[in-house]
């Protein structure tokens, strides 16, 4: 519009205004089709050029993508897409193995992440395997690598000072509760929705039973999303009671030689629990957005009176 009114002479743009026809003067009809023409063709690359709504994972290895190994390790971040209709929501797995609350932000992972965050989108936060490791130096007599990716327990304000180990710098490190209220902070002002979702289940059968205790990562992720007021799925409670119907030998065959990562079986069997939590809950989306498999998931109806998890309570 600027720039076609810049090339008219100005006599001609006043005789339009002041003689006695000005709407019917052949500059207006010009300036008004060309408004028309703009407007169609912003409509248009608005309808064609709109991204579908994004939901990301950010997570440690028990979410994270794996490439083809011998163990055939695998996440369940990496294979929820298929749960999902690709022309209504794309599925970003930005888990990384090996990550705390703490070091998926120090390291720079969650702040990548967010460069891609959209209003509109959707943020899966998970984690808890990592956070009991050393906050910086490991006990005496540890032979585990020095790793400084501990978080100080709970979800209160505490902070210790320490000069990391592993970088060489000073760092001021947080509680779990911290970092994820940093995270859902974050998040909302992305203008996205986060989501709080619990610990995968490790592969623990005591007697026959699974273990699900109410304590810890579980009980102070929960205890988050209710102070935070946000989006929660207690993925520890579903996993432990699939894993109690399907017995120990079958929920070994979906791990690869330790207890707590999954092969490419467990992974989609994860996936699936996700998807049953996220199409129960019904403030969220995603029960429109599901693909033919997803929608095969039935939607989580909350724990049975014969769960083996302990309740989620203060």
């Amino acid at each position: 519009m600027v720039a076609v009114a810049q090339l008219v002479e100005p006599r001609v743009v006043i005789s339009a205004v002041v003689g006695s026809s000005p709407i019917g003067h052949p500059i207006f009809r010009y300036l008004r089709l060309s408004v028309l023409l703009m407007s169609l063709l912003l409509a248009g690359r608005a309808v064609a050029g709109s991204p579908v709504p994004q939901l990301f994972v950010a997570g440690d290895s028990t979410a994270s993508e794996y490439k083809p190994n011998p163990k055939n390790q695998q996440g369940w971040g990496a294979v929820l897409q298929p749960l999902f209709d690709e022309s209504k929501l794309r599925v970003v797995d930005v888990a990384r193995g090996g990550r705390s609350s703490r070091t998926f932000i120090t390291e720079g992972h969650w702040d990548r992440m967010l460069t891609q965050v959209n209003a509109g989108d959707f943020v899966i936060i998970q984690f808890g395997h990592n956070d009991s490791g050393a906050l910086n130096t490991e006990p005496p007599g540890s032979t585990k690598p020095l790793r400084a990716r501990g978080t100080i327990i709970g979800i209160g304000d505490e902070s210790e000072e320490i000069d990391n180990v592993v970088t060489g710098q000073h760092e001021t490190v947080y509680t779990y509760g911290w970092y994820l209220r940093k995270m859902i902070a974050d998040t909302r002002a992305k203008g996205a929705t986060p989501i709080l979702v619990t610990l995968t289940k490790t592969n623990h059968f005591e007697d026959g039973r699974i273990e699900c205790p109410n304590g810890s990562y579980r009980r102070w992720a929960w205890q988050t999303a209710r102070d935070e007021k946000v989006a929660f799925m207690d993925l520890s409670r579903v996993a432990a009671d699939r894993y109690q119907r399907q017995g120990p030998e079958a929920v070994t065959a979906q791990f690869i030689d330790d207890t707590v990562h999954s092969n490419l079986a467990g992974a989609e069997a994860n996936a699936a629990d996700v998807v049953s939590l996220l199409r129960a809950d019904p403030s969220l989306p995603f029960r429109k957005m599901l693909s033919k498999r997803g929608r095969a998931v039935p939607a989580d109806r909350g724990a049975p009176k014969t769960s083996v998890c302990e309740p989620l309570v203060q």
